[in-house]
């Protein structure tokens, strides 16, 4: 009788020098935060931004002067402001400005921000001095240029060679130009911070290749730098469009709407029903207006730019 001996062969075990996994667990997941994270921001968010903007939409359809109680009166508010000619001339100097600063800051910011994501010689000192008008709030800065442009003691003052009688304020057109140049230079700083950032992260193969393939400088700004901000682009004009359908601040303090109602923006009009007319149903139902008319712009610049279609996370890649 013969007896098979086999030898028992060993178990499977992890190979020299790999490394077992831990098992997985909840703990060492990764993934996107749970809703409670979120839920701080979100209650501050409803309590703050949501709360009130329904509480202007249920008062746009009232008629409360601020001390009495409030009284419905539906449409009543709204039939007023389609047939008030300073609403009518509002919305068309709100517009006039929005244009105005899309149109002188996009490209000073652009260029602006490419030349401040370079390594010239004093670059940083140069972009510290140049971005001082973002640390200061829109009052602090429409009282220094009230100052400044005061037709009494201001540059005009001293200047009447180039202003004539020095009142930027009295005229529509000068009383304008001065709302333009103030807002471009207390915000393009912010914009050219945005270009800055995104030129930055452009990819710099793609410049030695246009070298070796002969392009200058100005058919590599064209060519590359441009089409590969256009994501930042859309984001920095949707911002400008928003901020200028609600600019209040500078209007309030430079020229007050004035001469006459001849710079009165939507804003500023609201502030004047509610605040000076005691009308807040009208004031609301110009405010609730600015909301939608903003949200609704910029719903049409990220269609049209086709950014809600693109997916990757590059800079200028779709």
């Amino acid at each position: 009788m013969t007896t098979k001996i086999t030898s028992a062969r060993p178990a499977a075990g992890p190979r020299k020098g790999s490394r077992r996994r831990p098992p997985a667990s909840s703990a060492t997941k990764v993934g996107r935060p749970g809703f409670a994270w979120a839920l701080p921001a979100a209650v501050f968010f409803a309590l703050f931004a949501i709360t009130p903007l329904i509480m202007v939409a249920v008062l746009s359809f009232m008629s409360w002067d601020g001390l009495s109680s409030p009284e419905f009166v539906g449409m009543d508010n709204w039939s007023r402001l389609m047939d008030d000619p300073v609403m009518l001339e509002s919305i068309w100097l709100t517009l006039l400005l929005t244009v105005l600063g899309v149109v002188i800051q996009t490209p000073l910011s652009i260029v602006l921000g490419v030349w401040a994501a370079g390594h010239q010689r004093n670059r940083a000192v140069l972009s510290v001095i140049y971005f001082i008008p973002l640390l200061l709030s829109a009052t602090a800065v429409s009282v220094l240029w009230r100052a400044l442009l005061d037709p009494n003691f201001g540059i005009p003052a001293e200047a009447t060679w180039l202003f004539g009688d020095g009142n930027l304020f009295g005229e529509q057109a000068t009383a304008i130009g001065v709302l333009a140049f103030v807002s471009t230079w207390q915000f393009t700083p912010f914009h050219t911070l945005i270009y800055q950032g995104a030129a930055r992260a452009i990819p710099h193969v793609l410049y030695q290749a246009a070298e070796i393939d002969g392009a200058g400088r100005y058919r590599q700004f064209f060519h590359i730098t441009l089409p590969q901000l256009r994501n930042s682009m859309i984001t920095s004009m949707i911002l400008m469009i928003v901020g200028g359908l609600t600019t209040f601040e500078t209007v309030l303090i430079l020229t007050q709407g004035g001469p006459g109602t001849d710079t009165t923006i939507s804003a500023y009009y609201m502030y004047d029903k509610a605040f000076k007319s005691f009308d807040y149903g009208t004031g609301s139902a110009i405010a609730l207006a600015l909301v939608v008319a903003s949200t609704i712009i910029s719903l049409i610049v990220v269609r049209v730019s086709g950014y809600d279609k693109m997916r990757s996370s590059m800079e200028g890649v779709s």
